[in-house]
């Protein structure tokens, strides 16, 4: 099938939103009357990614140069957060020995201990508030999470994490003046010291906390000790659990199962308690715990793990290590039920919503990255989409379009961070556009479309974004679904200048034929349906050029296999070919196209050496674009000049086997025909017989374009004395009974056919041609559609097309009847 569409398709009416402008009876028949169609044709075939990656097998970067898909990730590579100033500067140690009283340990230690004088720091003597904690501090400094050994398996969870006691600040006093004369101490022991010493908040949180009111310390407040409590009660004991679980440890799917809950049900207490994100004072503890279950294996532990540390609010290399583990997870398409199953996707859209994203950029593309994969998977996406998923990723993208803030804390940023900062938002882009990509086959997706004007961020997106293959592919991807539909197209093409956008990247990327096809479609669909996107192409300076540039390129000699493939570049054609008759259309355009020798041309060697049996789409959209531009046949026309050539190419479709070929090249005929030569060439060739015999089929496209073609032959006089013997009227009459209330402009077509045959003054079978008239005529006696809409097009069509000719020959036959001469 060609997929042809009339411009006055009948099902266009009846599914006619209600927010459309009732058309006047007039402008019904003014498009009934036109000839010129705009063309359908297939969206390109996207082939389904064989694996789940950040960039596909296609992807124009380079593998060394981009984020990796595939990684190792354990709980050793978590870092566990600390107190020690920001700049990760230490702190020098006082230079004085305070002699301070304590009580007798079970070592044995004196009521009076010396503390020792530490070695001084070379270049280095600053004292300070900090400078009783150097020591301590510097052992803080080893920040990477430590190997679990026996002894920190075997060690107390009171020991390891610290229960809130009332003599706590006793404990830890001892512990901070208590000297370790030997460096046999294992990591196990400096990080348990640390903790029991240093408040396990971030240095931001520890800023704004007063030291009389930190959780664990002894405190007397009624708040303070409910804390205590409910850290020794709640959280301590749900630690030990997971305490429990050693890396490598074999768990069953039951005990899994345990440790989500378990995990689900600490979550929920401290977010009950609003000692979430930073607020939580032990949260140093709680991390160093969940970061060691990570090693136990398990995708949906992991991925309830992730949610967790990220309302922990984590930054740095612990937030792109989560989201990197959220990512590989989601590689796996079994694992999509737990994202359905869990608020995870609540927190990465969270992420999606930071403001600077710039500092979080590596572990936004993972985010965005895992959402992307999952948008891919119908279940999840319609979620995403009741979540706001398309607007929340239009506003990503626009901040990663404006760059980083100027007015920053930060000192503005390097030549070599900008470009860092500039590859890492095009990275994101392609995994948002991407996103977007899935989103939009979802039909509920396109109200979200709409609203959120994504489409003129896509298109900011492609003008700032114009060398980036990866990034273009997948916003026309987006672009080539959505125009599909009218309210879509509509709004696409009243988007300022993305024809003249379009355009610009088919010059850019004319070899990149997965863009270039579907660049094409969409600028089709626009042409269908908008009389202003023709004009926007045609007045934009050198777009024809393009165009017809395009055409002559990919209808060259093959290139080498390696850079063209046969069946990519027909389907370009024909999504070229179908452009060219969309524009058509317009008048201006169609006249200036007809006179284009090149335009023509390139059309007819199309045909020459196009074979209809297997290029049918490309032949049949051919001929239709030519029918579209024989509509103009001013002096200047190349169509009207090359008539004969044009003819002899036609013949060979009429006598082929392919109705659709057949169809079209009867309509090219029916405005050609209008030159007297052409009539004399259908005529010197019996083309009229196969015409004639279209009438019987029961398509009355087909039966309309043969009455095309015979109105004309029988303007001839001597044409009509051969049309009569080949018992054409009697055909017409058959046509006319059969399709008349179907079709009133069909039907109109045969009264005037049946009115030039009759110009000799004899017609056959008058009486029962009287007869259908009268019928059609009075308008009481039709049964009229119950459709508003559709009845109101019949009306307009029946009143201002059929009437007037069927009256006019109507009372000729009545004349023909009472006389017996026809006037």
């Amino acid at each position: 099938m060609s997929g042809m569409e009339l411009q006055q398709d009948k099902s266009e009416h009846v599914h006619m939103s209600s927010s459309f402008r009732r058309r006047t009876s007039a402008e019904i028949v003014s498009e009934a009357r036109r000839s010129l169609r705009s063309l359908a044709t297939q969206r390109p075939f996207t082939p389904q990614q064989k694996h789940r990656q950040l960039f596909g097998e296609s992807s124009s970067r380079a593998h060394d140069g981009r984020p990796p898909s595939a990684f190792s990730l354990h709980g050793q590579h978590f870092e566990v957060p600390d107190s020690r100033p920001g700049s990760g500067t230490r702190l020098s140690p006082l230079d004085h020995k305070p002699r301070l009283s304590v009580s007798l340990d079970k070592d044995g230690c004196d009521d009076e201990a010396t503390l020792p004088k530490p070695p001084a720091e070379r270049g280095n003597t600053r004292i300070g508030s900090g400078g009783s904690r150097a020591r301590l501090l510097r052992a803080a400094s080893i920040n990477r999470l430590p190997p679990m050994t026996l002894h920190t398996k075997n060690m107390s969870l009171e020991a390891r994490i610290g229960v809130d006691q009332p003599d706590d600040r006793e404990k830890l006093h001892c512990a901070e003046v208590t000297e370790h004369k030997t460096k046999s101490s294992s990591e196990s022991d400096l990080h348990t010291l640390i903790k029991h010493r240093i408040p396990q908040t971030d240095v931001s949180s520890e800023k704004e906390s007063k030291p009389e009111t930190r959780l664990g310390y002894g405190d007397t407040s009624d708040d303070n000790m409910d804390e205590s409590v409910f850290w020794n009660t709640k959280v301590l004991p749900v630690l030990q659990e997971f305490e429990s679980f050693a890396p490598g440890d074999g768990v069953s799917d039951e005990i899994v199962g345990q440790l989500c809950n378990s995990c689900n049900g600490l979550h929920d207490a401290l977010a009950e308690r609003g000692m979430l994100g930073r607020q939580c004072k032990k949260r140093s503890a709680i991390l160093r715990t969940l970061f060691r279950l990570i090693d136990v294996g398990s995708d949906r532990l992991n991925l309830t793990l992730s949610k967790f540390i990220l309302a922990l609010n984590v930054s740095g290399n612990n937030l792109l290590n989560i989201c990197k583990l959220v990512f590989k997870i989601s590689r796996n398409a079994s694992n999509d039920a737990l994202f359905l199953t869990d608020s995870i996707l609540d927190s990465l859209l969270s992420l999606l919503q930071c403001e600077d994203v710039w500092s979080k950029g590596e572990a936004v593309l993972y985010c965005v990255g895992s959402l992307k994969l999952l948008s891919g998977n119908s279940a999840i996406s319609r979620l995403l989409l009741a979540k706001g998923f398309i607007g929340i990723l239009l506003q990503l993208s626009k901040r990663l379009m404006h760059g980083p803030s100027t007015t920053s804390a930060n000192a503005a940023p390097q030549r070599s961070e900008g470009e860092g900062q500039r590859i890492i938002a095009g990275h994101i882009l392609v995994q948002v556009t991407a996103a977007l990509r899935n989103i939009a086959d979802q039909s509920e997706s396109r109200p979200s479309f709409l609203s959120n004007k994504a489409f003129f961020t896509l298109c900011l997106i492609l003008e700032n974004h114009r060398n980036d293959l990866d990034i273009c592919i997948n916003v026309a991807r987006i672009f080539s679904k959505l125009s599909t539909y009218n309210e879509c197209c509509h709004a696409l093409a009243e988007t300022p200048r993305c024809c003249s956008l379009f355009l610009d990247l088919l010059g850019k990327h004319s070899r990149k034929q997965d863009l270039v096809v579907r660049l094409l479609f969409t600028l089709g669909n626009l042409t269908a349906k908008s009389t202003e996107a023709r004009e926007s192409i045609y007045e934009e300076e050198g777009g024809i050029d393009v165009l017809l540039d395009l055409f002559q390129a990919y209808q060259e000699t093959l290139s080498p296999p390696e850079q063209c493939h046969a069946p990519e570049r027909e389907d370009v054609l024909v999504k070229l070919i179908r452009l060219l008759a969309n524009l058509a259309i317009h008048p201006t355009v169609g006249t200036a196209l007809a006179a284009n020798t090149l335009c023509v041309q390139l059309l007819l060697e199309l045909l020459e050496c196009r074979c209809v049996k297997k290029s049918e789409e490309i032949v049949i959209n051919a001929v239709a674009t030519i029918n579209n531009l024989s509509f103009y046949q001013g002096e200047s026309s190349v169509v009207r000049s090359q008539h004969t050539h044009i003819s002899q190419l036609l013949l060979k479709l009429l006598l082929g086997s392919n109705m659709d070929a057949v169809l079209e090249a009867t309509r090219v005929f029916g405005n050609l025909s209008q030159i007297k030569d052409v009539r004399h060439f259908i005529m010197q060739h019996k083309v009229e017989q196969f015409v004639i015999t279209l009438l019987d089929s029961k398509n009355p496209d087909v039966c309309f374009s043969a009455c095309g073609v015979l109105i004309n032959l029988s303007a001839d006089p001597d044409n009509r004395a051969i049309l009569r013997v080949e018992e054409t009227v009697q055909k017409l009459i058959d046509c006319l009974r059969d399709f008349g209330p179907q079709d009133w402009h069909l039907a109109a077509v045969v009264c005037q056919t049946l009115w030039n045959c009759s110009l000799d003054g004899e017609l056959q079978h008058s009486q029962k041609l009287l007869q259908i008239l009268w019928l059609y005529t009075d308008r009481g006696s039709l049964q009229w559609p119950s459709d508003d809409g559709v009845r109101q097009v019949q009306e307009a069509c029946w009143e201002l097309l059929f009437l007037p000719v069927a009256e006019r020959l109507r009372q000729r036959l009545h004349i023909e009847g009472t006389t017996g001469i026809i006037q």
